[in-house]
């Protein structure tokens, strides 16, 4: 059995249980086809301070050491987050912490084929410097700011590149980042695009009725949900902006973080406070509730590798108005899926809404668009990818792979 070692900060644990999930769910279908194993290193930045009031990092303070997650070994060892010079000395500490627990895990008898790293910077870079120094193959997937917004600074560019060098196998969820991963200097033939799929069981269209009744929708209201993280890159000022424009309509926003108090302050500002609900942060259970509940989907952000909240929605029958930005186009790729806006501005909110009710779609016809991304397409992507990575390296058991 291929053994693998998965590295990333992007990995949720008890403390965050949604923080990447989006990895934790690749990884499971992967190890879920029986021809992997797998641990898990997600470290997270140390920090002196547990609880509420300190925001993320009391949350990463209280995130336990090692846990089981859906039958894998994962463990959260502490890195030095150092202020002001963070994001040029992040990949060191993040290498030091990673390369110490790596050879502990050898050491207690796991002895991996290969490390397989999320998020290019730092995770990725890090995770090759642990590479170079256990000499052991590398795959880094990238999966959005890593590669169509941190290279504009110049350290994290050419530290990227030298990773994208040294690896022995590269992922992009969607074409459009292969496509900017190349323009940066990465080498094509070494890029393989193995997009987000979307669990069909968890997220379906079945009782929608009581869906409904369950977020206390009004009947006949037409219903929108904004779902993800309260930060600038997720727009859902535009959808709130969008609301003067959409008289009859009420928005529920999923998601926490530092944008909650501005939002909230202009939804007030612009008179459309009473049709606009924030539900905090919701598991992946809460959140199928809030996709079959309502009558779309709107994904306003600047930037996008592959957004998981649209497939999600589709699944349970719910269309999408989205931005049409990176990998956004390939995910809303007919009009069963839903709207792509005309423009990223609350104006072209309001027209893809517009559109999705001048032109119903049939929910029954919008879930049969979402089961094309099963996982089992990227599941066996992976394992071909690997194998073909380890039979180059010459590692007997897969030179016939």
């Amino acid at each position: 059995m291929l053994k693998i070692l998965t590295f990333s900060t992007l990995y949720p644990s008890a403390e965050m249980p949604s923080h990447g999930i989006f990895v934790e769910t690749r990884l499971r279908h992967l190890v879920a086809s029986g021809q992997v194993q797998a641990k898990v290193i997600a470290p997270v930045p140390w920090f002196p301070f547990k609880g509420e009031r300190f925001g993320e990092y009391g949350k990463f303070a209280a995130t336990p050491t090692a846990e089981h997650r859906h039958g894998l070994s994962v463990t959260h060892p502490r890195f030095i987050r150092l202020p002001k010079v963070g994001m040029s000395s992040a990949p060191y500490t993040l290498a030091w912490t990673a390369l110490r627990e790596a050879r502990r895990l050898q050491r207690e008898g796991f002895d991996f084929d290969l490390i397989d790293a999320h998020y290019f910077y730092p995770d990725g870079v890090a995770a090759a410097m642990v590479a170079r120094a256990l000499d052991k193959p590398l795959v880094i997937t990238a999966r959005g700011t890593d590669i169509n917004l941190i290279p504009a600074y110049t350290l994290p560019r050419k530290m990227i590149l030298r990773a994208a060098r040294q690896a022995d196998g590269m992922v992009t969820v969607c074409a459009a980042l292969k496509d900017e991963l190349v323009q940066l200097g990465g080498e094509a033939d070494k890029i393989q695009v193995l997009r987000n799929g979307v669990d069909l069981a968890l997220f379906h269209p079945g009782g929608r009725d009581a869906c409904r009744q369950q977020l206390g929708l009004a009947p006949g209201r037409f219903t929108l949900a904004s779902v993800g993280h309260l930060i600038e890159r997720k727009a859902h000022d535009l959808v709130i902006g969008a609301l003067p424009q959409l008289t009859d309509v009420d928005l529920l926003i999923a998601g926490s973080g530092p944008e909650e108090g501005a939002l909230r302050r202009q939804a007030a500002d612009l008179g459309v406070a009473d049709r606009v609900r924030f539900l905090g942060p919701l598991p992946q259970a809460r959140l199928r509730e809030v996709y079959a509940g309502v009558d779309a989907l709107v994904l306003a952000s600047s930037r996008e590798g592959w957004a998981n909240v649209l497939l999600e929605a589709m699944a349970c029958g719910t269309p999408v108005a989205a931005s049409n930005v990176w990998g956004t186009p390939e995910v809303v790729s007919g009009p069963e899926a839903g709207e792509l806006m005309p423009e990223r501005t609350a104006a072209g909110v309001a027209a893809a809404v517009r559109q999705l009710r001048a032109e119903p779609r049939d929910r029954a016809v919008t879930r049969r668009y979402a089961e094309q991304f099963s996982w089992d397409t990227t599941t066996q992507g992976q394992i071909d990818l690997f194998q073909r990575i380890l039979a180059a390296r010459g590692m007997p058991e897969f030179r016939h792979a």
